[in-house]
């Protein structure tokens, strides 16, 4: 098992340098620092200028020497004006102090860089859209994964059954509604004073307030309710659950088959028995690595949802940073994108090892 761990460790850190560069270099194309110069100094600027503003901030090196600086391998680049004012990567680092700034200063040494879009340090901005994500995503899989384990297992006991094929038809649709439709539709239905179900339950006097929920989020950073909290946890928690419970159902289906089970019911032990003690362990191998799967993907799945019901996390600040050309914070989010990939990946390795005895065997 450490053999295996130290493997997947090395090739977790070559995967996440590649991927990193290639953010990068994409990120710093000539037409995106253009952009960049343009949004900080003036649209109007020359193309003369644009370039002189590019070197005096660093920007005029190759694409290599600026990985290196930003990764902190490479001494920070430094400009000296005419007046005799020294400018730099580190110098930006330690309060404009160049004496106190060191010779390196990037993510090895947990300088993350500055906001542009948000003007402050990229890794305080990140660090607290990671948390309001974290909580969205908390309460996603507190919904989704109970609720799809048990379509998917209640699904696959009978196979072909009344009860398999309209269950598999819901997870079907679930899965096959993206993001940006449940979510509209949530918003019509249940967060609207002047269509869907609201206006007849005030009528009704059944709600005191205009709507049965609110359409947006933003409120939940510092009181979260559940009438601000339901509909981005539904429309997250809808489109996946779908997909695990479609996998569930398969495994369930092809463990009902095989001999062992058949063992049991000539034996005459109950229904219940087999599935609860023989079949759902062997069932839940897949899901679990599905499941391990998800995380990363609600990280950046989010990004719709997010901006649909206005809530300020990972997913948001990411279509932010895009939008407003934030080389920086889009370098970082992609990190934290990355690491949380191979991390929960390594997990799923982890965990399936210990599940399946024959892998672990092997």
């Amino acid at each position: 098992m450490l053999l295996f761990l130290l493997r997947r460790i090395g090739v977790m850190l070559v995967t996440a340098l590649c991927l990193t560069l290639v953010v990068f270099y994409l990120t710093n194309l000539p037409a995106k620092l253009e952009t960049l110069a343009k949004t900080q100094a003036g649209s109007r600027m020359t193309d003369a200028q644009v370039t002189s503003w590019l070197d005096r901030n660093g920007y005029g090196s190759p694409v290599l020497v600026r990985y290196g600086e930003w990764l902190g391998i490479v001494p920070g680049w430094t400009r000296e004006a005419d007046d005799g004012t020294i400018t730099g990567r580190c110098v930006g680092f330690a309060d404009d102090d160049p004496e106190a700034a060191g010779n390196r200063c990037g993510l090895l040494q947990g300088e993350w860089g500055f906001s542009t879009r948000f003007s402050g340090e990229v890794d305080e901005v990140i660090g607290a859209r990671l948390g309001a994500t974290g909580l969205l995503m908390l309460w996603v899989l507190i919904v989704m994964v109970p609720m799809a384990l048990l379509l998917g297992v209640l699904a696959g006991m009978r196979e072909g059954s009344r009860t398999d094929r309209s269950l598999s038809t819901v997870a079907i649709v679930t899965t096959a509604t993206p993001e940006y439709v449940s979510g509209v539709v949530f918003i019509v239905l249940l967060a609207s004073s002047s269509v869907g179900i609201s206006p007849l339950l005030v009528s009704w006097g059944w709600i005191d307030g205009p709507v049965l929920f609110q359409g947006n989020a933003r409120s939940a950073l510092t009181d979260i309710t559940f009438s601000n909290f339901t509909l981005p946890v539904m429309t997250v928690a809808l489109y996946g659950m779908g997909y695990i419970a479609r996998i569930t159902r398969a495994s369930m289906t092809e463990v009902m088959t095989q001999q062992y089970i058949r063992t049991a019911r000539l034996k005459g032990v109950s229904f219940a028995n087999i599935v609860i003690k023989h079949a759902l362990r062997n069932a839940l191998i897949a899901p679990f690595t599905v499941i391990m799967l998800q995380i990363p993907w609600l990280l950046n799945g989010v990004v719709i949802s997010e901006v649909l019901f206005s809530y300020p996390g990972f997913g948001w600040t990411l279509y932010e940073a895009a939008v407003n050309n934030d080389i920086e914070l889009l370098l970082a989010s992609s990190v934290v994108a990355v690491v949380v990939v191979l991390i929960t990946q390594l997990i799923s390795d982890i965990g399936y090892v210990y599940l399946n005895p024959r892998i672990r065997i092997s």
